[in-house]
């Protein structure tokens, strides 16, 4: 989010959005000092220099634990199937219907947020970023549902499932490697950002429309146009699908285990490639909805993102054994 909110800034002019872009990611900074400061009071303050190489091997085993038993040759994925899927989408609607005021406290805020973003950026030379930036956030979404998974978590345990509960993640014995790994996509979105902006200038050089019927007019009715279509969806279906590869299982298994960074990608990359027509149909079912619901001025969100963050859940369940 603070990359996002610099690339505003940087991009706005100065104005509202540029402001308001500065001001995500000024918060983005707060939060990376507030992460240090308790990495800090954790080390301690009489902490010699002697014991520095111990607090690299803990900051090394949220990499890689040094367990054996963790590794993920020891995890065994299962191969799934399209009930499987539907199977995970029911028990993800089930939990989302169980407590639909869920969506108030986390979803709702999406839409929202999303079309302010949208609507600040009207009239700046952002525009024809403003497609990239709403795909793009889809990117960093299997972070922003790590508290849907505790919830389900919870559910599946029979615990209580009130919405405060979603802040328990931070008690997660793996909450450095969940935030790891947030960093990465964060980075991915990023460079989903700066590639998008190049591929504009490729073919549209640095024309800036006035309006968005303007750009979609050059757009859709031009040669050029349809080739920032081809080569701008291509690269953004290359993100999309690093994005999946490294995260369907990974998140929730940190959640659920207390492994290595190394450990949960690595398992997820071989649940995609144990399962490869199953996870790309899953993509296109999470990039479908997430269209679907952005449609309606990003309403729609408000109960896609909840039901796809519990239905990850329970895929995940469904492809990695206990």
């Amino acid at each position: 989010m603070g990359v996002a909110g610099l690339f505003v800034s940087s991009h706005a002019g100065h104005g509202i959005a540029y402001y308001g872009g500065l001001l995500f990611f000024l918060f983005a900074m707060l939060f990376v000092l507030l992460l240090v400061k308790v990495g800090y009071d954790e080390v301690g303050e009489g902490a010699e220099l002697s014991e520095v190489p111990g607090y690299l091997s803990k900051f090394a085993g949220i990499l890689m634990p040094a367990s054996r038993s963790a590794g993920p040759e020891n995890i065994v994925v299962r191969s799934i199937g399209t009930v499987d899927l539907r199977d995970s989408l029911a028990k993800g609607f089930s939990d989302f219907m169980l407590r639909p005021t869920h969506l108030i406290v986390l979803c709702v805020i999406y839409p929202v947020v999303g079309f302010i973003f949208a609507r600040l950026t009207f009239g700046y030379d952002i525009l024809p970023m403003l497609f990239p930036l709403v795909s793009g956030f889809s990117l960093v979404g299997p972070l922003a549902a790590t508290g849907l998974y505790e919830l389900s978590r919870r559910r599946e345990q029979g615990l209580d499932t009130s919405w405060w509960h979603v802040f328990d993640v931070r008690r997660s014995e793996s909450i450095h490697a969940i935030g790891t790994l947030g960093i990465v996509l964060a980075l991915l979105l990023a460079g989903w950002l700066f590639a998008a902006q190049e591929i504009y200038e490729l073919y549209f050089g640095s024309w800036v429309p006035n309006s968005i019927s303007e750009l979609a007019h050059r757009v859709f009715t031009t040669s050029s146009g349809w080739q920032l279509i081809a080569v701008g969806c291509g690269v953004g279906f290359l993100f999309a699908v690093v994005v999946l590869t490294i995260s369907v299982v990974s998140l929730p298994m940190l959640l659920d285990r207390n492994v290595g960074v190394v450990t949960a990608v690595r398992t997820s990359v071989r649940a995609v490639v144990a399962n490869p027509m199953t996870m790309a149909i899953w993509g296109m079912i999470v990039a479908g909805t997430l269209v679907l619901g952005s449609l309606p001025l990003f309403v729609g969100l408000a109960i896609v993102v909840p039901v796809l963050g519990h239905a990850t859940w329970h895929l995940y369940r469904r492809v990695i054994a206990r």
